[in-house]
């Protein structure tokens, strides 16, 4: 499949691309563009189908008449099974190519949501979304080892921007599934929808994508220097990494240096700590702002509305600042402007103090998982995309504990205090901020060997 899959000229598994001299010496040529936005449209798709199928959670337990017991377990397995294909897509990507695994998978995910929806039985129900978890960790990988590939290219910040696009996905999604209900459709019916336009979208978006070409010496985004094994830089450039998810590039070269664990667990405590904030967030500011704070029913959402909006803004905003400012202090202050909104939330006197809380949340942590795996790329000196998959793991990670933790505490104490634990994590996010700047010396290739 085009913009897949390595070559022993080091092509590797590129994005769709064209001829290297469609390129600028720093990216954002024509086959660059093309290549932005045929990964743009994967992201796309992928927060569609995923937003799709929750909005729809209430509609497929009634249907199947799941206990809420039952209903919490599966939800959970979600991440889990995600976790596995995750691990499976850092094992594939080096051996395929992550654009190969992405053009192939990113339309099964959404057949994968199709089938969640035609489930007949629990039983049945069971393995369709084991098959949803699976796909979607396959995807996620493989996607942020795409994202990684096209910003490296372009040689300045991309992957918020990609993010945004996951974000307008998932709005869409949800107003699919608004627009069932309103139109009185069957579960079947409305994910059908999301799926057949999940399925064109990718099916386009790998037909425009062009044959895969090595990248040519670009840019690097300040503050964010490669793992190279030499280090060595050019007018104060660090020389850019290999391909993201593709072959090594010539036979008989020495020991593959392996991403270092020590940076990786760094950015991805951010990550973990982003997603337990996401999931309070997800699970939990609907009920907290109507029953806690007593919001009428057409107003409770509205938290999570405030967050996800804001969260989009910020992410369309964030690429410019990183690339003005590199990626250290704009994590630090979305940790402040993180922390700050959690604590509105715990402190909130009614339920509009409280949106405005959510909403600053979404706004200063809507920064930290892109940048994730733009330092993970630069981390992984063969360019494998194993670093991509092991950061990604923490986004699963964060999910199943912040549903685990923000539950017990409501459980035990109260939901307004529940908010104060990813309160409290979230300045985490400031102190572990400098990990998303590796340092420029020349034993980080040993660090690598190392670990």
């Amino acid at each position: 499949m085009s913009g897949s899959g390595g070559t022993s000229s080091g092509a590797g598994s590129g994005p769709a691309g064209g001829p290297a001299s469609d390129r600028g010496a720093a990216g954002g040529g024509d086959a660059d563009r093309r290549a932005r936005l045929v990964v743009t449209a994967f992201y796309l798709v992928q927060g569609m189908c995923f937003a799709g199928l929750l909005a729809q959670v209430p509609t497929l337990q009634h249907d199947l008449g799941i206990s809420d017991g039952t209903l919490t377990l599966i939800l959970l397995a979600v991440p889990v099974v995600a976790g596995v294909g995750s691990v499976l897509a850092g094992v594939l990507a080096p051996r395929v190519g992550s654009g190969r695994l992405l053009h192939v998978c990113g339309p099964l995910v959404a057949l994968a949501v199709l089938g969640a929806g035609l489930a007949p039985t629990v039983t049945v129900l069971y393995p369709s979304v084991a098959a949803v978890g699976l796909l979607l960790g396959l995807v996620d990988a493989s996607m942020n080892m795409q994202g990684v590939e096209v910003e490296q290219r372009y040689g300045r910040s991309l992957l918020n921007s990609f993010h945004g696009a996951w974000s307008v996905g998932g709005i869409l999604g949800s107003l699919a599934a608004v627009l069932a209900h309103s139109l009185g459709w069957s579960l079947a019916a409305g994910l059908g929808l999301v799926a057949a336009v999940g399925v064109a979208v990718d099916l386009a978006a790998t037909a425009a994508s062009g044959g895969g070409a090595a990248r040519p010496a670009g840019r690097a985004v300040p503050g964010l220097v490669t793992a190279e094994r030499a280090l060595h830089t050019v007018n104060g450039v660090p020389e850019p990494v290999g391909p993201v998810g593709g072959e090594r590039a010539v036979a008989g070269t020495p020991r593959p240096v392996r991403p270092p664990w020590g940076p990786l667990i760094l950015v991805g405590l951010a990550v973990t700590i982003v997603y337990v904030a996401d999931s309070a967030t997800s699970n939990w500011s609907t009920k907290y702002i109507q029953d806690a704070l007593g919001a009428a029913a057409n107003v409770a959402p509205l938290g999570l509305a405030a967050y996800l909006g804001c969260q989009l803004l910020g992410r369309l905003a964030a690429d410019r600042q990183v690339n003005r400012f590199g990626p250290v202090a704009p994590v630090a202050v979305g940790g402040i402007v993180g922390a700050a909104g959690l604590a509105a939330v715990t402190l909130a006197p009614n339920p509009w103090v409280a949106v405005v809380g959510f909403g600053l949340t979404g706004l200063g942590l809507s920064v930290v998982v892109p940048l994730s795996f733009s330092v993970a790329g630069r981390l992984d000196p063969e360019g494998t995309g194993v670093a991509v998959a092991r950061v990604n793991l923490f986004n699963y990670v964060g999910f199943v504990v912040g549903a685990g933790l923000i539950g017990g505490v409501a459980e035990l104490l109260s939901l307004r205090l529940a908010f104060a634990v990813p309160a409290l994590l979230a300045l985490g996010v400031i102190a572990l901020a400098p990990a998303f700047k590796v340092a420029a010396r020349d034993d980080v290739a040993s660090q690598a060997a190392s670990s």
